[in-house]
């Protein structure tokens, strides 16, 4: 089972030619409200990849949290662990410009009260996988990832949005998930490479239990461990927004690795989700099913060390 904790947003999303200059107003091509935040986008995309998944969290008791829940309710991921607070809903703004790029900003709200003592000590053996982000508190995760690690969880964080992780946080996880910019943010705290797979292998060294995947955009993604690399290059795509294709990354490849997978198919397949998201608008809306990562999944290129 895939245990998701994190962040429950509303997405507003403006479509502008470009990203507009400081001071600057532009003329948006369209608008939209999807539901989204990294932990709901990571829930759903691990079901729809295949895995039985729960989602705690918190969202406001407002009209946006039925909006945030409906698509996840849909897909039968468990929500018994998402609380109703005071604050109002978490909401991200979103321009995507017309190649398809995004820039976010995200106001937390209800996310900043998520509480890892709602996550019951039962879904936290070692038949889970717990799934982790950074639109929650830092010390809400740490203290969820003591009490997993305790339990024998599978924890994997993707450190999303880029801050600053302390050595002792990521020696107690299995699997860290980073995009560039992100593996640059740690490296710069820790006095590591900021280079991808500089980054991967000086990480591995300094955490030996640790699996580190990198995201390099259109050119796929890079994983390693103490004893081995691999790289999974996607076929070419015409990019609609590039929005959620990290958290289909993300929740792909906790549900393939629940499953028992090897790393290398794991990651061919989080690399075919983050791929198939490119190609849709929206972050939720974009998130494959298993039956469309399995079908790209010929057209991905493995490389193993």
């Amino acid at each position: 089972m895939v245990v998701v904790f994190g962040s429950i947003n509303v997405d507003l999303v403006a479509h502008v030619e470009r990203f507009p200059l400081p001071g600057e107003t532009l003329t948006g091509k369209s608008f939209a409200i999807h539901a989204g935040g990294k932990g709901g986008n990571q829930a759903l995309a691990a079901s729809r990849a295949g895995a039985e998944v729960r989602l705690h969290g918190a969202v406001g008791d407002d009209a946006f949290a039925d909006v945030t829940l409906a698509s996840l309710m849909a897909a039968g991921v468990g929500l018994d662990g998402v609380v109703r607070h005071a604050k109002p809903t978490g909401c991200a703004t979103i321009l995507v410009d017309g190649r398809g790029e995004n820039c976010i900003v995200v106001a937390a709200g209800a996310n900043a009260y998520a509480d890892p003592e709602g996550v019951p000590d039962d879904v936290l053996g070692s038949t889970t996988t717990l799934v982790l982000q950074q639109e929650v508190p830092e010390l809400a995760n740490a203290a969820l990832i003591g009490r997993a690690r305790s339990r024998g969880a599978r924890i994997v964080l993707n450190a999303a949005p880029a801050r600053s992780t302390s050595l002792d946080v990521l020696r107690r996880l299995d699997v860290l998930v980073v995009n560039e910019v992100e593996a640059a943010t740690l490296a710069g705290s820790l006095g590591w490479p900021g280079e991808g797979d500089a980054f991967a292998r000086a990480a591995t060294v300094a955490c030996p239990r640790l699996t580190v995947a990198v995201t390099l955009g259109s050119r796929g993604a890079i994983a390693r461990t103490g004893v081995e690399k691999v790289s999974a290059a996607p076929p070419p795509i015409t990019v609609a927004d590039t929005t959620g294709a990290g958290d289909a990354f993300v929740g792909a490849l906790a549900a393939t690795l629940d499953h028992g997978a090897a790393l290398r198919d794991a990651l061919a397949r989080a690399v075919a989700a983050g791929t198939l998201a490119c190609t849709a608008h929206g972050a939720q809306a974009s998130l494959p099913d298993g039956a469309a990562i399995d079908a790209l999944l010929p057209r991905v290129t493995i490389d193993a060390d």
